[in-house]
């Protein structure tokens, strides 16, 4: 008998107990392989899994295992994989030289990490620069057919006018690909150890989405059966009575559109209009028309991420906790050093094997550019999903043109349907003009421009230039009144201004959101009771926020802003939409808007031009965003994402890590400020302070943390202001902020007023 190899070893426990590397490369295949089926991928997905530890068939990986130096055990199966298969095989490749380290650059520079052209010229050999050479047993073990079976997935489209699908067709079934083996790896492996311990991984035994539905449609009868029992005795229970009919009108027609096929549609209601639990309601019936496997809520604002999520686990009743998934995280715990805390942050997210998942806009699209097997590993069960886009508009204009190409691939390989829902629904599709629009979209709404009208709350208005004092004299003409601007200098001054007046608040993100959640209980708590309530506030509050005034004033933004901030306004409808206001103003010049805000305002007077009597009429939106489309041109893909892709060409040397460098949705990286606001506050600290492991600690001091750009923070550091928090533990990855004296306040937050800060500080509202 040859020598036996092995995959992984086990501490204090002889060979007998380790786990065979003939196991574990036939378990991986087997997974990956069963993770692919969904794309027509399975076989393709199998011999990576194979191959991916090939490079273990060596005595000095042997040596490793008894605690010998590390050894290179992924190139080894990336050159078997490109040598017997060429171009499909580079694909392979590409996935099992990164299984560890990531998917790397195909050629060019390779930052921190060897090309893929780079690493597969390395020879076997016994050099001190070549890999191990593989012992031959391994062809006894492993079985590689002479030709590979071909995917099912369609690389491009029949319109050879999209010049960029092929390439980037080819791209992003790498990354899925990758997906299955990383994925597999993984739980091949944690099964492994979990079993030497005589442990059961707990997963999977989700409900299914058929389960999900039933409570759901017993939740939504129950509703219906309560609103119709309810006597209408006043003009309020009877506008109330008729707005419920009208929300179960528009769920109930969107679910009759269940029957079509997969693909892309959109959701154009406006607020007030339930798209939440329509599209819900949609997506889980369509999804069992098609044999679908999950539903992916995509928002845009980590602060609504909670608040949807407990929605939908009311509405699936006693299922709800063991169905919804959200991923989201304050904290980026990439520099952690205990592995420990580190499985116990993801252990929720890391592979989004549940039924129904709520995530942000940033998590989903950047993990669909990603490189690291972190972010990629969830990407396989993405395929065969609804995925509704909330607040589709907001998708960053810088990204847009590669977003859009990979919500057509998900659409086009991946059996998924894509439903863009939003008030202010964007102009991509090809039949607007848009370039390389989207096509086949379908409506699910009713007749959306009459629904707008039907729910119009608001009576919206371009009121021209308002200067400071014009606007203190508002603060004291109204009691109850909103004003949004577009920085926090300005929102501050115009406080500062009007201090004196009764019922006065202030709100931006410099203030923990536990101290703006205590601040928004009292506004609220005004607003009902009837009292003065004057709110001054940056875009933060336009971000989900439940309020309801009679007057809201917005400094001039975007068209897509302004209808965010009227969602503010008569939220509830208890007002006629004439005694209701939107009132957009140009600030004074001293506020000038950044140059990207005062495009999208340009486009926003644009259209005051032409539709002033209804600026929030779906034609009306629609204008705006042609008008911003056509003058950002090229710029929707301003890190050019897709020409990266185009140029890989036949080579098919994709710049995987330059690309996930460059896809940031949020360009300034902002670190979590702890702030010890309260006796709350400061026992997490403490417990922080003396933890071996993290635990529930991070979600609990999130609302106690305020996100700061890097540089901010390292001047904040200079001047003495913060200190690290279990520094010995940890590394210098948390942050309090030490005292509030002078610091922080309790008006408007952090108040620093270092010169740096001072800077930064228009980078985020």
């Amino acid at each position: 008998m040859g020598t036996l190899y092995y995959a992984h070893s086990a501490e204090n426990l002889p060979e007998s107990h380790w786990q065979t590397l003939s196991s574990h490369l036939v378990h991986v295949g087997k997974m990956a392989a069963g993770f692919a089926a969904f794309f027509g991928a399975q076989e393709m997905a199998r011999y990576t899994g194979q191959l991916h530890d090939l490079g273990k068939y060596t005595p000095e990986f042997n040596r490793r295992l008894h605690g010998g130096p590390s050894v290179d055990h992924a190139t080894a199966g990336a050159k078997i994989a490109f040598e017997r298969w060429g171009l499909p095989g580079k694909l392979m490749a590409f996935c099992i030289a990164g299984h560890h380290a990531g998917l790397a650059n195909g050629d060019g520079e390779g930052d921190n990490r060897r090309t893929l052209t780079q690493r597969l010229a390395v020879p076997f050999g016994t050099g001190i620069h070549d890999i191990p050479k593989l012992d031959e047993v391994w062809r006894q073990e492993i079985q590689l057919p002479e030709k590979l079976p071909m995917p099912g997935v369609k690389f491009g489209v029949a319109d050879s006018a999209d010049k960029y699908a092929k390439s980037f067709s080819v791209a992003f079934f790498t990354r899925m690909l990758y997906s299955c083996l990383v994925d597999a790896d993984y739980l091949d492996t944690e099964a492994f150890y979990a079993g030497l311990e005589g442990k059961t991984v707990q997963r999977g035994g989700h409900p299914d989405l058929l389960q999900l539905q039933q409570r759901f449609n017993r939740f939504l009868g129950d509703f219906r059966r309560h609103i119709a029992e309810k006597p209408q005795q006043t003009e309020e229970d009877k506008r109330n009575a008729a707005l419920n009919r009208l929300r179960s009108d528009i769920l109930d027609h969107a679910v009759t559109q269940a029957a079509q096929e997969k693909g892309l549609f959109t959701l154009t209601v406006p607020t007030g209009g339930g798209k939440t639990f329509t599209s819900m309601a949609f997506a889980l019936e369509h999804a069992k028309r098609h044999g679908m496997r999950r539903v992916i809520y995509v928002i845009p604002f980590t602060s609504i991420i909670e608040q949807n999520a407990a929605e939908f686990r009311k509405a699936f009743g006693d299922l709800g906790k063991d169905a919804v998934l959200e991923h989201h995280s304050t904290f980026d715990d990439s520099k952690l050093k205990d592995q420990h805390s580190k499985d116990k942050l993801r252990q929720a997210s890391e592979n989004w094997d549940m039924p129904v998942i709520v995530t942000t806009a940033v998590q989903f699209f950047e993990s669909l550019f990603a490189d690291r097997s972190s972010r990629c590993r969830k990407l396989h069960n993405i395929s065969g999903s609804v995925i509704i886009l909330d607040e589709a508009q907001m998708l960053p204009l810088k990204l847009l043109l590669p977003i859009m190409q990979a919500v057509k691939e998900l659409a086009r390989n991946y059996h998924c349907s894509v439903v863009m829902c939003t008030a202010t629904q964007p102009a991509i599709q090809a039949e607007h003009g848009f370039y390389r629009g989207l096509e086949n979209t379908r409506e699910l709404a009713p007749n959306p421009a009459e629904l707008f009208d039907t729910l119009r709350r608001t009576t919206v208005q371009h009121i021209g230039t308002q200067t400071d004092a014009q606007l203190h004299e508002k603060l004291g003409q109204y009691q109850q009144i909103l004003i949004i601007v577009n920085n926090r200098r300005h929102a501050r001054s115009l406080y500062d201004s009007g201090k004196q007046l009764d019922g006065i608040f202030h709100l931006t993100t410099l203030m923990c959101a536990k101290h703006r959640s205590q601040v928004l209980e009292t506004i609220r708590d005004r607003l009902k009771n009837g009292q003065p309530c004057r709110v001054i506030a940056t875009s933060l509050i336009e971000a989900g926020v439940d309020v309801d005034f009679p007057l809201v004033m917005r400094a001039e933004a975007g068209l897509d802003s302004v209808a965010q901030a009227a969602g503010r306004c008569n939220r509830e409808g208890k007002r006629l939409p004439e005694e209701s206001f939107v009132w957009v103003f140009a600030p004074e010049a001293r506020w000038k808007a950044p140059a990207e805000l005062g495009l999208l305002s340009a486009a926003m007077r644009e259209v005051v031009r032409h539709h002033a009597e209804d600026l929030l009429s779906p034609q009306a939106i629609r204008r705006y965003f042609q008008y911003v489309y056509a003058e950002k041109g090229k710029a929707l893909d301003g890190k050019g994402i897709l020409d990266m892709h185009k140029k890989a060409g036949n080579s098919l040397n994709f710049p995987f890590q330059t690309i996930a460098r460059e896809f940031r949705m949020i360009e300034t990286h902002m670190q979590p400020l702890i702030i010890p606001f309260d006796q709350e506050a400061e026992h997490l600290i403490d417990s922080l302070h003396h933890a071996d492991q993290i635990g529930g600690l991070l979600r609990k001091l999130q609302p106690y943390t305020v996100q700061v750009p890097e540089r901010a923070m390292r001047a904040l550091l200079k001047d003495g202001c913060i200190e690290p928090v279990n520094e010995k533990r940890f590394g210098a990855q948390f942050y309090r902020l030490i005292g509030l004296d002078g610091l922080y306040d309790k008006v408007a937050g952090l108040n620093w007023k270092n010169s740096e800060f001072l800077k930064l500080e228009e980078l985020v509202f």
